[in-house]
């Protein structure tokens, strides 16, 4: 077999090239002191060490991650504490308020100032705000201010329900935020509470405001709860004289309140109803004049409703509200059907006034413009009224000419806020009269009870504090154990045996040394040289 020369030559550079190949891999491993540096070199080490890369890189995330919720929880619960302190000062305010036998009203006064600033003070700190700017008592909408109002406007809790969680690990997410709502909000009052607010339809400019209020006579509230109250305002031209007038009706049936029936008012004059107290200020918008719900009768057929088998009845509902009306009279004409429909007697007066609605000889009338419905008839009625009553018929045209509304609500909850405002306003009440100091003696007592259930909520939530804190430290420890396990095991997978590669560079050297040199000695063997 012949080899030529340049067979030889190429034979000789690449057994050097690879030798200079394995001599420059080896120095790279030794430089950067790792044995693995292109998957190639060791796939299965390389998929392996992959995997620890991005493991120790999600660990690094968390690390942060728990960084971040430390200090929230942390801020929250300075927070907690001075809410706590701030308390226990305005409770020791409240028992001193319970010594009416010698002070004086220039002495509430003063107290009441003291409250007043605790109020701001207090209000402050729920709107308590992050390193990030959020507000940590605004549920998982912490951009938004949770708390807003004044004791004249009414406290309001703009945030949400839920908490910002965090991610620590890969199954476990912590709270990093709480609801004030729970926290401050839905606190059990010490007796029925109620909280008012505006109408978010409102379209009065600056808007016009209801005051927090407060409980005159707890008994005639007692009997009210737990309905709630609508206060809407009407028209000027409702009343006569014309002027700013208001109607106050129970939000579940629409009924009205007496005497709130277009009561006339004087914006911030204090309003008594149901044994609660409140004021509204500002200049609430007071709609357009109203259209009454009409319901005209047909044409009216004779019927003799006293006979034993004509005897029935009919239902006319306004609202949630239905009256059954008594048919026991001769009916011969429209006439005799209004009259028949406000009759004292069988009680069918008092069901229209209680309707709101009223009968005569042209049909049925809702001055106060609510839509209402006939129905519950037979073929008599339908006979009398000239409509079918059998089946069901509404009035037509009712359109409600109410301005802006005031809402009441009924609660067992009170929140924090508005007992401060209500025991201060209680000692601003104070006339000297034996009337005002026994209602404060109440409104004393409620507020003991009240702070005491503020207080035990905000020791709930810093007892859940604590707990997330410690999730959150036994957490960050088995971070650690796991980043230091997963670092020795990449090292035992990527890292070099400097013993080992010394040896094997100085026998690659060599190598390349012998092949040197044996390329030098070949390439000198040509038949010219042997002759």
């Amino acid at each position: 077999m012949r080899i030529s020369s340049i067979q030889i030559f190429n034979i000789a550079n690449n057994s050097m090239s690879e030798a200079n190949e394995a001599i420059a891999k080896t120095q790279a491993q030794l430089s950067s002191g790792q044995r693995v540096l292109t998957p190639s070199d060791d796939p299965v080490a390389s998929v392996k060490i992959l995997e620890i890369e991005q493991n120790l890189a999600r660990l690094e995330q968390y690390g942060k991650n728990i960084d971040i919720a430390n200090n929230n929880l942390s801020l929250e619960e300075t927070a907690l504490d001075s809410v706590s302190t701030l308390l226990q000062r305005v409770r020791e305010i409240t028992v001193q308020a319970g010594n009416n036998a010698t002070y004086t009203s220039s002495d509430y006064e003063t107290l009441a100032v003291e409250v007043d600033a605790r109020l701001d003070e207090l209000k402050n700190l729920l709107n308590t705000r992050n390193a990030g700017g959020d507000y940590i008592f605004a549920g998982y909408t912490g951009g938004d201010k949770p708390f807003d109002g004044t004791a004249s406007s009414g406290f309001v809790y703009n945030g949400t329900d839920g908490q910002v969680n965090i991610k620590v690990s890969d199954s476990t997410s912590v709270a990093t935020s709480d609801s004030g709502k729970s926290i401050f909000v839905d606190i059990p009052a010490a007796q029925n509470s109620f909280n008012t607010s505006v109408n978010p339809a409102n379209t009065s400019s600056p808007a016009a405001m209801i005051s927090v209020g407060r409980i005159t006579d707890q008994d005639v509230y007692d009997e009210f709860y737990p309905e709630d109250m609508i206060i809407s305002f009407g028209h000027d031209a409702q009343t006569n004289p014309s002027g700013t007038n208001l109607t106050i009706r129970e939000r579940s049936t629409g009924n009205v309140i007496q005497p709130f029936q277009n009561a006339p008012y004087n914006l911030g004059e204090t309003l008594e109803v149901n044994g609660l107290s409140f004021e509204i200020t500002g200049k609430p918008d007071t709609g357009t004049t109203l259209s009454p719900a009409t319901l005209n009768f047909g044409a009216v057929g004779v019927v003799d409703f006293s006979l034993p088998l004509n005897t029935t009845t009919v239902d006319i509902t306004v609202g949630a509200v239905t009256e059954t009306f008594v048919m026991n009279q001769s009916v011969t004409n429209a006439v005799d059907l209004a009259n028949l429909l406000n009759d004292v007697g069988n009680g069918n007066a008092g069901r229209l006034a209680n309707l709101g609605v009223s009968a005569n000889a042209t049909g049925l009338v809702m001055p106060a413009g609510v839509n209402f419905s006939l129905a519950g008839g037979n073929a008599n009625t339908d006979l009398a009224f000239g409509i079918a009553t059998s089946v069901g018929v509404t009035s037509t045209d009712g359109a409600i000419a109410e301005g802006d509304q005031f809402f009441v609500d009924s609660s067992p909850n009170q929140d924090v806020l508005t007992t401060l405002a209500r025991f201060s306003q209680a000692m601003r009440d104070i006339d000297g009269s034996q009337e005002s100091k026994d209602r404060l003696s109440e409104i004393v007592a409620d507020t003991l009870d009240n702070l005491n259930n503020a207080q035990t909520s905000i020791l709930e939530t810093t007892a859940s504090l604590g707990a997330r804190v410690n999730t959150l430290d036994s957490t960050q420890q088995q971070h650690t154990n796991t980043d230091l396990v997963s670092r020795e095991i990449m090292s035992e997978l990527r890292d070099l045996d400097y013993a080992e590669a010394a040896s094997r560079l100085s026998a690659q050297t060599l190598v390349l040394e012998a092949a040197q040199a044996t390329f030098v000695r070949i390439s000198q063997l040509t038949l010219f040289s042997r002759l």
